[in-house]
């Protein structure tokens, strides 16, 4: 069962208790996994176990997703915001400077750690923020799309869709290339995820403003994308390396918006390679 843990953080608001739900596993340095708007931390199931052969892997639900509460009243979702709580969480749990590696918007969270100088390294798989504004509303329609359709399906349909390969896909298509290979149980529970996730519409309202701005310090960085993200175009990677000149910009072939089920072996060794 994940662990829960309450701290104090600074917010716009002033100090205030934030409480997360979070998974750990294994020994080493320190890792911490960062997901995507509307999913939870069981999205890095798939290398959570290789990983933790070499790294104290600590995978976070991020403020109103997966099991972990909303920020309190009028406390924006913004970038800042979520950086500032992330960081108190670090400390709460005992971690100084940890790696870490995050996926979409975990991706850009993770830059924002490193340029807050939070961080070791930074893996960023597919990271939100290098878009243009027409790809940005693009995504954003998309990701309502997969809320309103998370939302309208009665859970029984949900369960029923997830028992075959060709119903997984028609639910999670859009962030695996390879929606087959997601267990049934993993389906079910991500797009509950989805629907459940409180802090959605405020995080994407955040988002209408979300840019990369350069400047991320002397840590490792790592950007790697799927050549088949439907939801964040590859293209964005290259943008990606322009804004960041020294960073390793690594194709992962194959692999969707969201990697980790796609090919695990290959995205475990990139994220281990990263946090050298």
């Amino acid at each position: 069962m994940p662990a829960r843990i309450a701290f104090t953080t600074e917010t716009p608001a002033g100090p205030r208790t934030v409480s997360l739900a979070y998974e750990r596993r294994g020994a080493g340095e320190p890792l911490l996994l960062l997901h995507g708007i509307g999913h939870h931390w069981q999205a890095w199931e798939p290398v959570l176990d290789v990983l933790a052969t070499e790294r104290d892997v600590i995978a976070v639900d991020l403020p109103g997703f997966g099991a972990s509460d909303g920020l309190p009243e009028g406390c924006p979702y913004d970038l800042p915001t979520v950086t500032s709580v992330l960081g108190a969480f670090c400390e709460a749990v005992g971690v100084v400077r940890p790696h870490v590696a995050g996926n979409s918007l975990g991706g850009l969270l993770a830059l924002e750690l490193g340029r807050e100088k939070l961080v070791r390294s930074v893996t960023a798989l597919s990271p939100a923020g290098f878009w243009s504004e027409g790809e940005r509303r693009y995504a954003f329609g998309t990701l309502r799309a997969m809320r309103g359709a998370a939302l309208s399906l009665p859970v029984p349909v949900i369960e029923r869709l997830s028992r075959t390969p060709a119903g997984r896909a028609v639910l999670t298509s859009t962030i695996y290339a390879r929606p087959g290979r997601r267990s049934p149980e993993a389906v079910v529970a991500e797009t509950l995820a989805l629907r459940g996730a409180s802090g959605f519409h405020q995080t994407l309202a955040a988002g209408r403003t979300a840019r990369f701005h350069p400047g991320v310090p002397a840590v490792p960085v790592t950007v790697a994308w799927g050549t088949g993200d439907r939801l964040l175009l590859r293209r964005q990677g290259v943008r990606a390396k322009q804004a960041l000149p020294d960073a390793r910009l690594v194709r992962l072939p194959g692999c969707g918006h969201v990697p980790m089920n796609d090919d695990p072996a290959l995205v475990a060794r990139v994220i281990l390679d990263g946090s050298r």
